[in-house]
């Protein structure tokens, strides 16, 4: 795989985030090369969880209100029940989310995540997976769930839970780096 260092990556989460759901997949992604960002809705920092349990903060590096889409190429959205509970409901998350979705970029998304392709009406048609308990949202909404590790619909890498993440990172940067080699991602400022 290419190194992906004219990449930049958005990492949207906020308080309630699945812990191993955002620091393993940003581990992956700095280590072949990507610039990554966590967006959050305020400054500061946001509150990581193990499952129920409170673990670490992690740092914010923007706001969404400074954060553009266009500045990014790639979104990941880990999950964590409350995370996505809280985030979904926010028009601004919806439509940033939507954005990249729009442009085809790619989208890394899991657990409870799907929620936020739910919520901003982008399931239809689509074939994905995520958390056991969000299985009916995501069939309401029109979409194909199934029980995988993970699943690869497009531009789109969706997958269950913590223990999926090695599935998971590893379609998350073949995703990137397929991207990158069709020459559809600009270089980063």
């Amino acid at each position: 795989m290419a190194q992906l260092n004219k990449i930049r990556a958005a990492v949207f989460a906020v308080d309630g985030v699945e812990e191993s759901e955002l620091t393993e997949p940003v581990k992956a992604l700095c280590d072949a090369g990507v610039q990554v960002e966590v967006i959050s809705l305020k400054p500061g920092k946001i509150q990581a969880f193990k499952h129920h349990d409170k673990t670490f903060k992690i740092n914010v590096d923007r706001t969404l209100n400074e954060a553009a889409p266009d500045d990014y190429q790639v979104l990941l959205l880990p999950g964590g029940a409350l995370n996505a509970d809280a985030a979904r409901i926010e028009p601004r998350v919806r439509e940033f989310v939507r954005s990249f979705e729009l442009a085809g970029k790619p989208m890394a998304v899991i657990c409870h995540a799907p929620w936020l392709l739910v919520s901003a009406g982008l399931v239809k048609g689509r074939t994905l997976t995520g958390y056991k308990t969000i299985e009916d949202d995501i069939r309401n909404a029109g979409g194909n769930w199934v029980d995988r590790e993970v699943v690869v619909d497009g531009n789109w890498v969706t997958s269950r839970k913590p223990s999926d993440l090695p599935a998971f990172i590893r379609e998350m940067l073949k995703a990137i780096s397929d991207y990158q080699s069709r020459g559809r991602l600009e270089k980063a400022a």
